[in-house]
C-alpha cells in the first residue's frame, strides 16, 4: 500500500527526529531515572515525571492512564511492551505482585502463565520494534498488530501482521482464511503481513531460547489483473 503521511510536514517531521533516536533517549532516561513498573495481571504500570511524559508518548510505548497525580503520569504496557523494556533495551525494572524484583527469567515464566502464545508474540514483536516500527494492537483490525512506519500521529499503519508459529492450525488454514484477511486489510489500506516463528525444535523455558527462533517475513496482497496486464499499445508497436 506504501507510506501514508498525515498532513503536511508529517514526513520531514519523522525523518528529523527518526524513531531509534527518541527511543535511544527513552532508554536512557529510564535507566538514569532506575524506573521500574509494577506488574498487574496482564500488563505492567509505571509512573513518569510529567516533563517526560512526552518523551515517553513519542517513543510510543504504553497508554497514559487517568490519575489525580499531578507530578507523575501513569502509564500501562502491555506484555510485549514490558519484557521489551526490561529484557531488550535493560531500562526497566519490574516488581511483582509479590513487591520482588523480578529477574528475566521469572518475569518469562509469569507472562508465560498470564498468556501460552507469550513467546512467539514476543519474537515477532521484539523482531520488529528492533527495527524501529511501531507496534499497536490490531485487533480491531482482525490482525495481531498493526505497525507503523514512526509515529501514528504522522503516519497510517501500513501493515496488518499475523503472528504464526509452527503447529498453528487455528488461522488462515484454508484459502478462504486467506482471502477474507487480504480483502479486510485491503478495505482498510494495510498490506498483511505474515510473521512466521520458526522454534528450531527450542522450548520456551527461558528467555534464552529467543536467540534461537527464526523469522520468516511474508507480505500478501491481492492480485489486480490491471496492474498485470502488457500494455497493448507496447505490444502493438513490438509486432510493427
Amino acid at each position: 500500500m506504501g507510506t501514508r503521511w498525515k498532513g503536511k510536514g508529517s514526513e520531514a517531521k519523522a525523518h528529523a527526529e527518526p524513531m531509534s533516536k527518541i527511543v535511544s533517549e527513552l532508554q536512557s532516561y529510564l535507566v538514569k531515572s532506575e524506573a521500574h513498573a509494577l506488574l498487574a495481571g496482564c500488563s505492567a504500570l509505571f509512573a513518569v515525571e510529567t516533563e517526560k511524559v512526552d518523551l515517553l508518548n513519542r517513543a510510543c510505548f504504553g497508554r497514559p492512564v487517568v490519575t489525580a497525580e499531578k507530578d507523575k503520569q501513569w502509564f500501562q504496557l502491555g506484555m510485549e511492551e514490558a519484557f521489551y523494556l526490561c529484557h531488550s533495551l535493560k531500562c526497566l525494572s519490574i516488581i511483582g505482585e509479590d513487591n520482588s524484583l523480578k529477574t528475566d527469567e521469572e518475569l518469562w515464566l509469569y507472562m508465560k502463565a498470564k498468556r501460552e502464545t507469550f513467546p512467539v508474540f514476543y519474537k515477532a514483536y521484539s523482531h520488529l520494534r528492533k527495527k524501529n516500527w511501531v507496534l499497536k494492537s490490531g485487533s480491531q483490525y482482525g490482525a495481531d498488530f498493526v505497525a507503523y512506519r514512526h509515529h501514528p500521529s504522522l503516519v497510517h499503519s501500513e501493515f496488518a501482521v499475523l503472528v504464526l508459529s509452527e503447529g498453528d492450525n487455528r488461522r488462515l488454514r484454508v484459502w478462504s482464511d486467506f482471502h477474507c484477511t487480504v480483502r479486510l486489510c485491503g478495505s482498510v489500506a494495510k498490506t498483511l503481513l505474515i510473521l512466521s516463528i520458526n522454534k528450531n525444535g527450542q522450548g520456551t523455558g527461558t528467555p534464552s531460547c529467543l536467540e534461537q527462533f527464526f523469522v520468516e517475513e511474508r507480505t500478501i496482497t491481492r492480485w489486480s489483473p490491471e496492474q498485470c496486464r502488457e500494455d497493448q499499445s507496447i505490444v502493438e508497436n513490438g509486432i510493427k
